[in-house]
């Protein structure tokens, strides 16, 4: 029995989340994959019927580790539980850990048909973020505002980085805590109130 036949549906997915994450979905090709595994393409379609198939289970792995696993990790008790430090957490642990292939995921989202995925994942990081700014006593409709910002300065920063305007080729740990400065600075309104 060769190699190719003992490979599971999360070996494809993990070797296809590997390529995502540095070039983008364009890259999640079956015969890349399974090159990269040293499979052949019949192994590939024992689990899966086409590449759409493995698309959508690379962007549910992404949701996963990207949405899920760094909310809990900035939620998690073992560090301050205030609202700002863990939106700290939040902004530090995506700048750590850059997944280049997630800003190409934004303009090819339609393409490859995973519009709805990303627009899902990309609600909740907003809501994510717009709930902790409320806990820190900004308005909801002005907390959505800058949890949208939060998002798009995010994915900007990265492009940012990529032609050298940002340090080095991700944001540092630091931006997120200067944009955590950002989104929770006083709005006007409440600047004008307070005179």
């Amino acid at each position: 029995m060769g190699t190719s036949s003992r490979r599971t549906a999360e070996d494809w997915v993990a070797a296809a989340y590997d390529r995502f994450r540095t070039d983008g979905l364009a890259a999640v090709r079956v015969e890349a994959v399974a090159r990269d595994l040293g499979a052949t393409k019949g192994s590939f379609y024992w689990h899966f019927a086409d590449r759409a198939a493995l698309v959508a289970a690379v962007v549910e792995r992404w949701e996963r580790e990207r949405t899920d696993r760094l909310v809990a990790a900035a939620d998690a008790t073992d560090g301050p539980a205030d609202p700002r430090a863990r939106l700290e957490r939040l902004f530090a642990a995506v700048a750590a850990d850059p997944v280049l292939g997630e800003d190409p995921l934004y303009l090819e989202a339609a393409d490859e048909g995973v519009a709805e995925a990303v627009a899902r994942v990309s609600q909740r990081r907003v809501e994510h973020v717009a709930a902790l700014l409320e806990e820190l006593g900004v308005e909801p409709r002005a907390a959505h505002q800058r949890a949208l910002l939060a998002l798009a300065s995010a994915l900007g920063l990265r492009q940012l980085a990529r032609i050298g305007l940002v340090g080095g080729a991700s944001p540092a740990p630091s931006q997120g805590v200067d944009l955590v400065d950002l989104l929770t600075a006083p709005s006007a309104d409440a600047r004008a109130g307070a005179r």
